[in-house]
């Protein structure tokens, strides 16, 4: 049966595991948005931490906050697709539970949506250390990506994201052990749609220590493997499209 959806009700989409450290400070970047028809959907992946008391205490002042916790420990795929399914908005915009947003970010994202008619927006994003300071200033975008383009460039921050469910469906992420997010981006734009970009800094990115260069080589892989593999593009132009994608992610990263 098709699913009917909330008109204009944005649902934010959380995977919690062991996010004491930040998620209060996350939650009240969702709290500060100028847009305020939201809800907070959150998906608790058996935390070992405290995660679950501070959401129970955030509760008791925004009831907007929908919480559920799995019966075991899936990773966060599993966990943003019980979020997807339990989410009632037209929208759905993910975020990351140490990332930050600006206050106008969402209201930004529906205004450029409604003005251009893509159902798929996204942002520049800043990243931060753990202690919060600026580490890399504004990633610079492209204002549209189709899925020729996203073959062979990184683009798409997963905190940015808002996609609107009354035009792309009810969708879920593929199930990987890596790069569910680039995977599903190419999914949702494999059928001609154009998503739209804001080449502003509206969400603040946080990047463990340490981790910059391992996670590019790790994503490199995860690319060949999702066109490869999900995508069924050949691998002579798979090879091709992976060269393009790292040079790309190497620049944004390092210059």
């Amino acid at each position: 049966m098709e699913r009917t959806y909330t008109e204009g009700l944005v649902s934010v989409i959380m995977p919690i595991y062991n996010a004491e450290k930040y998620l209060a400070e996350t939650l009240n970047s969702i709290f500060s948005q100028d847009y305020k028809d939201i809800e907070i959907v959150l998906v608790d992946d058996c935390s070992k931490d405290n995660s679950a008391n501070i959401i129970m205490e955030h509760q008791k002042e925004h009831p907007q906050i929908v919480y559920y916790l799995q019966e075991k420990n899936m990773g966060a795929g599993a966990a943003r697709n019980k979020a997807l399914e339990l989410a009632k908005g037209q929208y759905v915009a993910f975020l990351d539970s140490d990332d930050i947003w600006l206050p106008d970010k969402i209201n930004r994202q529906i205004e450029l949506m409604k003005k251009t008619g893509s159902p798929f927006s996204y942002t520049a994003i800043e990243m931060m250390d753990e202690n919060g300071e600026t580490i890399k200033g504004k990633r610079k975008i492209k204002e549209t990506c189709d899925y020729k383009y996203l073959l062979h460039n990184t683009i798409i921050a997963t905190s940015s994201v808002v996609i609107d469910r009354t035009v792309l469906g009810d969708f879920r992420m593929p199930l990987r052990r890596g790069g569910q997010d680039y995977a599903t981006w190419l999914m949702l734009l494999r059928g001609g749609a154009v998503a739209c970009g804001i080449n502003e800094t509206l969400v603040r990115y946080r990047v463990a220590s340490g981790s910059l260069s391992s996670n590019k080589f790790k994503s490199i892989k995860q690319v060949w493997e999702i066109q490869t593999q999900d995508e069924k593009i050949n691998k002579f132009s798979a090879f091709f499209h992976v060269m393009c994608f790292g040079f790309n992610a190497l620049k944004k990263y390092l210059f």
